[in-house]
């Protein structure tokens, strides 16, 4: 009974952690649509922010960095996409468990992990082809900008 039990929770671990897995990586055309989506949310909230794309290996696919933005921001937007690529989750899920204390803080030394809105997989056919990454406003600014170029492929 006990060793059913042990393989059932690994078979239902195993069965979450592979809930969304990779795809192709994410084409530049795809990129680019994911680029204006994300550019034209953050115009419409009046920012300038540095935004990234990256594809499943978090290679960078495509890079903009607009007028006005602070240039600190390129790299910390490229260090969110490659997060939530890398870890297949956006970052605001690792801010959120990072929050709660105790052992999460244990995130904080997952290797690359960057545990700030911002960073979001991008999901094509229910695989992650890729991600975002937004910086250069609140992490809630990011995350909004972010959400809205990786919504560009829905």
């Amino acid at each position: 009974m006990l060793r059913f039990m042990i393989g059932a929770l690994l078979a239902a671990t195993a069965a979450s952690a592979n809930a969304q897995t990779y795809g192709s990586p994410i084409s530049l055309e795809q990129a680019t649509r994911v680029m204006a989506a994300a550019e034209a949310e953050a115009r419409k909230i009046n920012l300038n922010l540095s935004l990234a794309v990256v594809d499943t290996g978090g290679h960078m696919v495509l890079f903009q960095r607009m007028d006005g933005a602070f240039f600190a921001s390129a790299a910390v937007a490229r260090d969110k996409a490659w997060s939530a690529a890398a870890y297949r989750r956006p970052g605001k899920a690792f801010e959120d468990r990072l929050a709660t204390g105790g052992r999460e803080i244990r995130i904080l030394q997952l290797r690359g992990a960057s545990p700030i809105d911002g960073g979001e997989p991008i999901v094509a056919d229910g695989k992650v082809i890729g991600a975002i990454g937004v910086s250069g406003g609140s992490g809630e600014q990011d995350g909004q900008v972010a959400k809205a170029g990786a919504a560009a492929l829905k």
